[in-house]
């Protein structure tokens, strides 16, 4: 098999990959958020209900989480699905999964922030709302990038798991091929694909905390 032919044929595991990456950040990031908001809740249920889907989301294996998005409306409520949820389950898992993630990084840099600053914009005469989005929110953004960036380069690796429902990215056909071709060739090529993959998120990510880095 040629470089060329290889190439071709993991194109579309690796456009998969790609989207499944794309839509778990796009999903999970406000999701992580509004997560956060739950477990910092001043009403005590309401953070335990918070504090118990981190904790069962973050101590469970992602691969289960998947297993149970996609086989637990049949066992649990006898709702057939048809093979087209597989993906829709896969980017739900995902999603749920990250947004725990996100939730504690956010919370901490939330925390982070001097109590100072909402008792100051109190003074000026901003709402809590405001006080959040114009003054807290970007400074919480730029300290939380470098733990953002890492679970997101964490998360390029994460989508070979989503062989586990049968989605064909771009692990599912590296294994395929080898297995056909009794080679270490498409591992390798897999292998290259998902470091590139990572520098590119890497670099990304300096360059926005760099544009970020306005105290200096």
């Amino acid at each position: 098999m040629t470089v060329l032919s290889l190439i071709q044929d993991l194109s579309s595991g690796m456009l998969t990959s790609v989207f499944i990456f794309a839509a778990t950040v796009v999903f999970s990031l406000p999701l992580g958020l509004l997560v956060a908001f739950v477990r910092m809740s001043k009403v005590g249920v309401i953070r335990g209900i918070g504090k118990v889907y981190i904790s069962i989301l973050r101590g469970t294996p992602l691969m289960l989480q998947l297993m149970f998005v996609f086989y637990g409306p049949y066992y649990l409520f006898g709702v057939s699905l048809s093979t087209n949820y597989r993906m829709p389950a896969v980017l739900i898992g995902f999603a749920l999964n990250y947004a725990a993630y996100f939730a504690e990084i956010y919370r901490a840099g939330i925390e982070s922030i001097d109590p100072g600053q909402y008792e100051a914009a109190q003074v000026l005469g901003y709402s809590r709302t405001q006080t959040f989005i114009h003054i807290i929110f970007p400074q919480v953004i730029k300290r939380i990038l470098p733990p953002v960036t890492n679970e997101i380069i964490t998360l390029v690796k994460d989508t070979s798991l989503a062989f586990a429902l049968a989605v064909t990215e771009m692990f599912t056909i590296t294994k395929q091929i080898a297995s056909h071709e009794a080679s270490m060739v498409p591992y390798i090529a897999a292998a290259i694909f998902y470091y590139v993959f990572n520098l590119i998120v890497a670099f990304v990510m300096e360059r926005i905390e760099k544009r970020l880095d306005y105290y200096k």
